[in-house]
């Protein structure tokens, strides 16, 4: 079953079901005939008919799991008749849906079946959101353009947000659209439209989220086709919402917000939802900016099975709440008007119930997943980029150019080459008054290290602009343009502040192709400035901690330790169809080591392919990043002097790891040391480690070493931090030791 009722003007499609619908109505009047909001009695009828089959299908997996033949539920009761008005008033397959778990009925007003409902509840191998891999109630379509969610509430609002800015980037450049063998636009089919919507949903408890606010400030400042619907059920689990929102009403915050058209509704009417939605949309079609629908709606079930809110709500809340029930309030309304008669709802009733056992039943024998499928789509199969297509030669002619250098380089390259490419991040533009650098008032910014200097001269700033200051704001709407076929490249300015982004780093961009079976993808690259040495960059200024994105499935992984190196891997990162952490230590930004010639815009490195930097027979030394130089200073002194002979290989990118390459070094040398400049204990070393102890015990002739930073911050007076991380002589000294073993 399908609602399909759009706006006049803008629908091609009534709700599949009136036919149904108009057969239970012989008992109507001719009072049914009126129109209400603009909606007839068969509209109303068949939207009360998706109220009653979302409630039908929370009770039944109600039943299910008390019954453990599912393991999870969180219902929408209470929510419905505002979110079956939101379905209503939008286009599924042509506007874009970022729900959460609460939006049941927005889902089966857009045309999401019962039975893939419970194939989710079920844990099915059919389950067509996820195959398995999500909880009930984080829906997934491509046909109805449904994204697939997660559990954290909030983070879901910047992907809308990213989401509506691809639409609108792919109308003002619908040639950039256009699929291209060979890269990652081979895989991405875009469709976009002049006058989209996106609608993204949360609760009440969701808007104390940082997310929230730094979904509302780009929306506000870019005027974009965001509908916001804010599902208010007084309570955030147990917490109620005035202890949550000041005032209590999140609209009443925003009423000034600037280009915003915010609404209060009762969303247990839905009629009144109905209207204000309607408004809304509008507004929204008018250009005028986003919009946001403040919805008062009852929860009458526990926050979800796993709670019980008789233990923080009494007894006379839980009766005033049943009391504005909306299917109750809807049945009453339907009576009252003659639109329809208790024999015909008797009999709509009926139907749905059969149809929800009948759904339920067909889930419940579905097949499970195979054991072995969990392996699959935590990455491309389609296009990786360890594949061969990226192994090339450089050129090898002109003048030496810096890593900063060749990292600039390589994004004019690859944003002449692919219209998709944005770029944006804290101070990324050479300056957002773009004026100032018309006129030559100005030589422009381009990064506090200058790496994206001249971008925006010349790709404008449509395709490189400054974000807020805001990590996840960065990372969130990449996320959404990502999904849409886009390929952001975005800069965190400190690898110190990426923490901020750690719900979508961590939680949404590396798990969205898992999640949902391969049905969505978020390609994208993520620059950041990583490390110490900088005499003065002291606690927060000199991080590493790539370890919690190697921990990380779904995301990539790459360090380059020179300007050769970093160029292309870079030009990988950006052709390939998953997410790239590309990490450029800022010690090595101008360093004399590693510059090269521009090696031209087609060179492209192979990612899980080590560097071999010296060849040894004594010791290997296995590295990456701003230890190379450091190591290869020590060696070479410890050769030159000691006769001691190394072998040092530079990993490039950490996941994936050339662990071949390392096999074959250490059955030569039969001694080995993991160095790297992040803090020793539970550092990136100790995975290595392990393997060559597991894999290799009977290559070694002594214990596997490792040797990193001590275990604790990076200080701010150079003495200190010469102390802290790991220098030449302390790499030399550890050499000297294992090849005394």
């Amino acid at each position: 079953m399908r609602l399909a009722l759009r706006l006049a003007g803008r629908g091609r499609r009534f709700f599949q079901g009136v036919r149904m619908a108009s057969k239970t109505m012989h008992g109507a009047s001719a009072a049914s005939e009126k129109t209400h909001e603009g909606l007839n009695a068969r509209q109303l009828v068949e939207m009360y008919r998706v109220m009653f089959l979302s409630r039908r299908i929370d009770d039944r997996e109600i039943l299910l799991k008390r019954q453990q033949k599912i393991f999870f539920q969180v219902s929408c009761a209470g929510h419905e008749a505002l979110l079956v008005a939101a379905a209503a008033n939008l286009r599924p397959g042509y506007d874009w849906f970022f729900p959460y778990y609460r939006d049941r009925a927005l889902c089966l007003g857009l045309g999401y079946s019962p039975e893939a409902m419970f194939l989710q509840a079920a844990g099915a191998a059919t389950d067509p959101a996820s195959g398995g891999r999500q909880m009930p109630s984080h829906w997934a379509s491509t046909e109805l353009h449904i994204f697939t969610g997660s559990s954290p509430t909030g983070s879901q609002l910047l992907h809308a947000i990213g989401c509506a800015e691809a639409g609108r980037y792919f109308t003002q450049h619908p040639e950039s659209a256009a699929k291209v063998a060979g890269d990652y636009r081979e895989f991405k089919d875009v469709t976009h439209h002049a006058d989209e919507i996106t609608l993204t949903t949360c609760g009440d408890g969701t808007t104390s989220q940082g997310e929230f606010w730094e979904s509302l400030i780009t929306a506000s400042m870019e005027k974009l086709p965001v509908l916001y619907v804010i599902e208010d059920n007084g309570y955030a689990i147990s917490t109620p919402v005035e202890y949550q929102t000041p005032g209590g009403s999140i609209s009443r915050l925003l009423k000034e917000y600037p280009n915003f058209y915010v609404e209060e509704c009762d969303g247990t009417d839905f009629l009144a939802s109905y209207a204000a939605l309607r408004r809304a949309v509008e507004y929204i079609h008018g250009g005028q900016g986003p919009a946001l629908v403040h919805g008062h709606v009852t929860r009458p079930y526990s926050h979800s099975l796993s709670d019980d809110e008789k233990m923080y709500r009494p007894e006379s809340e839980l009766k005033e709440a049943h009391e504005r029930d909306p299917i109750t309030r809807m049945r009453s309304f339907l009576l009252e008007e003659g639109i329809c008669d208790e024999a015909a709802l008797q009999r709509l009733h009926a139907e749905v119930d059969a149809e929800v056992v009948a759904a339920s039943d067909a889930a419940m024998a579905a097949p499970v997943p195979e054991r072995s499928g969990y392996e699959r789509h935590v990455y491309s199969e389609a296009l990786q980029p360890t594949d061969a297509r990226f192994e090339s030669q450089p050129i090898t002619e002109g003048r030496e150019h810096t890593m900063a250098d060749l990292i600039n380089h390589t994004l004019r390259d690859e944003m002449r080459r692919d219209e998709r490419v944005v770029v944006f991040g804290e101070d990324v533009a050479d300056c957002s008054h773009e004026e100032y650098l018309k006129d030559k008032q100005l030589k422009g910014k381009g990064g506090v290290f200058k790496v994206t200097h001249g971008l925006q001269r010349e790709f404008g700033s449509g395709r490189v602009f400054n974000s807020p200051l805001a990590e996840a704001n960065i990372v969130g709407r990449a996320v959404g343009m990502a999904s849409r076929g886009m390929k952001p490249v975005v800069e965190i300015q400190f690898f110190d502040y990426i923490w901020t982004a750690m719900h979508q780093l961590r939680n949404e961009l590396p798990l969205v192709r898992w999640r949902s079976n391969d049905l969505f993808s978020v390609p994208l690259v993520i620059r950041v400035a990583i490390g110490g040495y900088l005499h003065g960059g002291a606690i927060y200024h000199s991080q590493c901690g790539e370890v919690m994105f190697t921990h990380t499935p779904g995301m990539y992984v790459a360090f380059p330790s020179n300007a050769l190196d970093a160029a292309g891997l870079l030009h990988t990162a950006i052709r390939c169809d998953d997410p790239v952490l590309f990490l450029e230590h800022k010690r090595l930004y101008r360093e004399p080591f590693g510059r090269v010639p521009y090696p031209g815009p087609e060179f492209t490195i192979p990612f899980g392919k080590a560097r071999r930097w010296r060849e040894g027979t004594d010791v290997t030394v296995v590295t990456y990043g701003a230890t190379v130089p450091r190591t290869l200073h020590a060696v070479q002194r410890l050769e030159h002097e000691e006769g001691i002979s190394v072998e040092v290989l530079d990993l490039r990118t950490l996941n994936p790891y050339d662990f071949e390459a390392i096999a074959e070094s250490v059955r030569k040398t039969s001694r080995v040391i993991v160095i790297h400049e992040d803090m020793q204990s539970w550092g990136y070393g100790a995975e290595i480690a392990a393997r060559i102890g597991s894999e290799l015990f009977h290559d070694l002739d002594a214990p596997v070493a490792r040797l990193g930073a001590k275990d604790t911050f990076v200080a701010y007076q150079p003495l200190l931090e010469y102390e802290i991380l790991p220098q030449s002589e302390h790499i030399a000294q550890a050499i000297r030791t294992l090849c005394a073993y």
